[in-house]
């Protein structure tokens, strides 16, 4: 699958007003339909089918909605569901993921109908009777190159600067690009806190830290939208303006560093035929608290992500390999050197001598090796 995404230009407030409907609508199918498989014991996915279709019969603003984008709604239901089954049937440790209900919600997803692009397909026109009518796009890229019989569904999406449209089509990422030309190289990286990643050729990237240069003011307009909140009564326009400016400085950071990671990743894909990284346990690593918000910042997990994407696009092979005392052990004769978090310099009895990250990446990719040999 292959995933477009659009900003709307200008909706007007009326348009505004049918999307957040569109948008509580199906979120109210999710939560019945959860409370339904709550309440009846032995409920399986086709009931809850049956369910979604009572609730069309029984309320008009769930009948306004396109019978599809209802059927999406019970879809992540049931995605929930089955997950929940799944981790307690493989017994992974801790939380098993249970189906909790939505207070908040930013989509509302269509399937092939209810909606319909125009003859430019720089519009896009919804047909069902929330009254969304047509929107504008800001399109990056021409959508005339695409087949209509490749678009499979359609989400709306309301973010803190405005509404998007995406488009998902069915189409492998591999036919829209010419793969690399082979470089026969291979990296090892190792990601870190003091540098964003450290690279067995003995290269360093530089950390950003988006949100620890933002914080100040993203702290000053916390306050600001706090000394706006009134306990026990209806906010003002005041107080959801304050808070809409301290949620688009939060994207603004997200954003930041989502392309950071994109943009690195894309550069050593593409000078590499073999990437090898650390398999992290982010989600157990920022349990720490003295940790955490630097782990976070740093974008491990994002920069993961989008390496085994482009590896996969691209044709470039991703290798994952178990991160255990990559920094203690020598990569130049083997030997165990145990040292602190603090000691930055591995100094080994063998005379080696080297930064503790570029040895440890070194043992990354030795390891990467070892695993396609093996």
């Amino acid at each position: 699958m292959f995933v477009l995404e659009f900003k709307v230009r200008n909706p007007k407030p009326k348009q505004c007003l049918a999307i957040d409907s569109a948008i509580r609508t199906a979120r109210f199918v999710r939560n019945k339909c959860l409370r339904y498989w709550m309440d009846n014991i032995g409920v399986g996915k086709y009931d809850i089918y049956k369910h979604n279709t009572q609730l069309r019969a029984e309320y008009q603003f769930v009948r306004n909605l396109n019978s599809h984008a209802t059927q999406c709604a019970v879809e992540r239901t049931w995605s929930s569901i089955s997950r929940f089954f799944d981790n307690c049937k493989k017994n992974i440790p801790g939380k098993k993921g249970y189906p909790k209900f939505k207070r908040t919600s930013r989509s509302v997803e269509y399937k092939v109908s209810g909606w319909k692009l125009s003859k430019d397909r720089k519009r896009i026109t919804f047909t069902d009777k929330k009254g969304i009518g047509t929107l504008k796009l800001i399109v990056c890229r021409d959508l005339n190159y695409f087949q209509l019989e490749q678009f499979k569904r359609c989400r709306i999406i309301k973010r803190a600067d405005g509404y998007y449209v995406q488009f998902v089509l069915k189409l492998d990422p591999r036919d829209t690009v010419k793969p690399f030309p082979v470089t026969k190289k291979c990296l090892g990286i190792d990601l870190g806190l003091k540098e964003f990643y450290a690279d067995s050729n003995g290269q360093t990237e530089p950390i950003p830290q988006f949100y620890r240069k933002a914080e100040k003011q993203l702290n000053r307009a916390n306050r600001k939208k706090s000394k706006k909140y009134r306990k026990g009564v209806k906010q003002s326009s005041n107080y959801h303006k304050a808070r809409n400016r301290y949620a688009r400085k939060h994207l603004r950071v997200s954003r930041q560093r989502i392309e950071y990671c994109k943009r690195k990743a894309y550069c050593v894909i593409q000078s590499n035929d073999l990437v090898v990284y650390e398999d992290l346990n982010v989600k157990g690593m920022v349990r720490n608290r003295k940790l955490a918000k630097s782990i976070t910042d740093a974008g491990w997990s994002t920069f993961r992500q989008w390496l085994e994407y482009f590896g996969h696009k691209y044709g470039k092979a991703t290798v994952a390999v178990p991160a255990h005392h990559t920094s203690q052990i020598c990569s130049n004769c083997g030997a165990v050197v145990k040292k602190s978090l603090s000691t930055r310099t591995h100094v080994c009895k063998c005379g080696y001598i080297e930064d503790r990250d570029i040895n440890a990446a070194i043992n990354i990719l030795q390891r990467g090796l070892n695993t396609l040999l093996a």
